[in-house]
């Protein structure tokens, strides 16, 4: 499938809203031309020096035009893609465009998985002095909370290519359970450093009990 291209150093994951600030002309015609034609595009990431996987998005509304013709625009991401082939600019295009093939996603996870996955952002967030509201396990999936639990750009793009959501829940334990107890260790630390320099009662040791 052919898809119009606009590349970004951003990562968005299926389901997500994806707010956008349009300033080029190529992509202020990207737009119209997906308001006219009921087109979708793709948003590949720019990662590592190059473009590989990205998400289709298609465009909701726009929410504000300015004088200049700039555009505030908020579209949905949708399928996770691998690119083929990429061009500058379409054929009778100014925007870019290219060849993707669509991943498969696989919805193979338990609510079991679920719960301990959300139970683990919840200590996350009790750590880190977070609100958490509550999410029913079975509106929960992978990719809801993917950018705040503390993901590098790295481990998110990995995260994208994942195509088993079991197997996606289990990335994000492995990482939630790293960073729970660096978080830990880290409050560890600070209580130690806290009581230090404080007056403290020593029991002294009794030197009668001591075999020297």
């Amino acid at each position: 499938m052919k898809l119009p291209l606009f590349p970004l150093r951003s990562i968005f994951f299926p389901g997500e809203t994806v707010p956008l600030h349009i300033f080029e002309d190529r992509y202020k015609q990207l737009i119209l031309d997906c308001r006219s034609e009921a087109i979708t595009f793709g948003i590949p990431v720019y990662i590592n020096n190059g473009l590989a996987y990205g998400t289709e998005v298609q465009l909701v509304e726009v929410v504000t035009t300015y004088e200049g013709g700039e555009m505030d625009v908020t579209c949905v991401a949708r399928q996770v893609f691998r690119l083929l082939t990429f061009e500058n600019q379409m054929e009778g295009k100014p925007y870019a465009g290219g060849e993707v093939e669509f991943l498969d996603n696989i919805n193979d996870a338990d609510n079991e998985s679920r719960r301990a996955v959300l139970s683990e952002i919840e200590e996350l967030y009790g750590l880190m002095e977070v609100s958490f509201t509550p999410i029913a396990v079975d509106k929960f999936h992978s990719f809801m909370l993917a950018h705040k639990m503390g993901l590098s750009m790295e481990q998110e793009y990995q995260l994208l290519l994942i195509p088993g959501e079991s197997e996606r829940l289990a990335f994000i334990q492995r990482h939630l359970l790293a960073t729970i107890a660096i978080l830990k260790e880290v409050d560890r630390t600070k209580r130690a450093i806290e009581l230090n320099g404080h007056f403290k009662n020593f029991d002294p040791l009794d030197f009668q009990d001591l075999d020297i």
